[in-house]
């Protein structure tokens, strides 16, 4: 598969899972709702972010011009960056391609909101990890597997 048709695939899988679950908790959580799935553990909790990550920069008055301005050139470096690569560089293809859908689905609620709806609750008992979505999963994800990826390439680079 190529490159491109591989970030068109996980885009389109990511994307469109992270607005339908959007949707989903838009349509029937208010907003601070919450169910619990796990006791203690995981809660479904409608709750929207501002900012980026663990709401930063979330009262800043030029904060949402900002955070697209970011995404847009997050996304146009991206896609130069898969240009650039390898056909052998498989895993590092689809690392870029999870990062970039994770930025497109978060810059949609922002163009759409001014905000990011944010749904996944994790947590043990009072001690919360900051709510999350499909998109900063698929980013984070991306993310690890991208150092994996290095990771691999540094050993393999010492080994000769």
């Amino acid at each position: 598969m190529s490159r491109y048709r591989l970030l068109l695939l996980t885009t389109a899988v990511i994307v469109g899972l992270d607005q339908a679950t959007k949707l989903y908790i838009e349509a029937t959580f208010l907003l601070h709702e919450s169910v619990t799935v796990l006791e203690n553990f995981f809660h479904i909790t409608h709750v929207r972010n501002k900012g980026a990550a663990f709401g930063f920069l979330a009262d800043s008055s030029f904060r949402l011009p900002f955070f697209i301005l970011v995404a847009i050139v997050a996304l146009g470096g991206i896609l130069w960056y898969l240009r650039t690569l390898r056909e052998d560089q498989r895993l590092l293809q689809f690392t870029l391609c999870l990062i970039f859908a994770g930025a497109l689905g978060n810059l949609i609620d922002r163009i759409r909101l001014g905000e990011v709806i944010d749904f996944i609750d994790v947590h043990w008992y009072q001690y919360h990890w900051p709510a999350f979505n499909v998109a900063d999963s698929a980013i984070s994800v991306g993310v690890v597997l991208m150092l994996v990826d290095l990771w691999m390439e540094e050993r393999k680079r010492k080994r000769g």
